[in-house]
């Protein structure tokens, strides 16, 4: 039960894995996407179809058709990761051997829909993988495995998502290797969320440190990128920034701490990714 990327990393492992069979699939509906809207299947789906295994994209856990659908596939194991949808405890109890979940923080730091982007933004120096077992409180399981990575000084959210998706494939391999001898233990420490990145999320907040406004650029790159209202009434999506002392040439913000941004990597509306020194040479700000 996936979606995105991270998910069809996980589905892929156990496809090459030759001691699970995948009985079935189940992603989120559709999306319109790109400059026509048109409705895209996703990298979970796309992987179900090229394989043929059987598909489920249910609008709702609420009608009984989900619940009756995995009742007759009558999994050993369901796998959630990154599906984006919460699923009622009739449906998590189907399968005779649990519904585990791959997610991308160490838990209980970043339950929630984005631990890869608020890890970044919030300047965390590791984060992890944690595979869990799945209760109808949000990303509130037991845990099952742990799996530090190590979040490197100007790692991108979308470079950081590339290297999680493999560890946690790997880390569910192994976790469903060792079923059901497994134990379970309960999450210990602070628990914080990792709400959905809101358009007011992406605007970078020029009063906040230099070292606070990076993390920011750095946990929303590439998508859905940080914004900036610039100087000629524009909002630009910005990639990449870069402390400086002083007001060198460039795109240079200054800072109410008397530090300096530079906006490295742009995009201006309806234009192209651009350094920024390509940038000003066709425009001024």
């Amino acid at each position: 039960m996936g979606t995105p990327e991270f998910a069809a990393a996980s589905l892929s492992a156990l496809l090459k894995d030759d001691t699970h069979e995948v009985a079935a699939v189940f992603c989120r509906s559709d999306k319109p996407n790109g400059r026509g809207m048109k409705l895209t299947p996703c990298p979970v789906k796309q992987i179900a179809q090229e394989r043929g295994i059987h598909l489920y994209q249910p609008d709702n856990f609420t009608d009984g058709a989900a619940e009756n659908a995995l009742r007759r596939i009558a999994p050993d194991v369901a796998v959630v990761a990154a599906y984006g949808k919460i699923l009622p405890q009739n449906c998590i109890d189907v399968p005779k051997l649990g519904t585990i979940n791959v997610h991308a923080s160490l838990l209980p730091r970043w339950r929630g829909a984005a631990p890869i982007q608020r890890a970044i933004m919030a300047g965390d120096e590791v984060t992890g993988i944690t595979i869990q077992q799945v209760t109808f409180e949000l990303d509130a399981g037991d845990i099952l495995k742990l799996e530090p990575v190590v979040i490197e000084p100007d790692e991108t959210y979308g470079e950081l998502y590339d290297r999680l998706k493999i560890v946690g494939a790997d880390l569910l391999l192994k976790t469903l290797s060792e079923l059901p001898n497994v134990a379970p233990r309960p999450q210990i420490g602070d628990v914080t969320y990792a709400k959905p990145i809101s358009k007011q999320d992406r605007e970078i907040d020029f009063t906040r440190s230099a070292k606070e406004i990076i993390n920011h650029v750095r946990g929303l790159c590439p998508n859905p990128a940080a914004t900036a209202l610039l100087s000629d009434g524009q909002r630009y999506k910005i990639f990449r920034t870069r402390e400086v002392t002083h007001a060198e040439p460039g795109l240079i913000i200054p800072l109410q701490n008397g530090g300096f941004i530079s906006i490295e990597e742009l995009q201006a509306p309806g234009g192209k990714r651009m350094q920024a020194k390509d940038f000003l040479r066709g425009h001024k700000l």
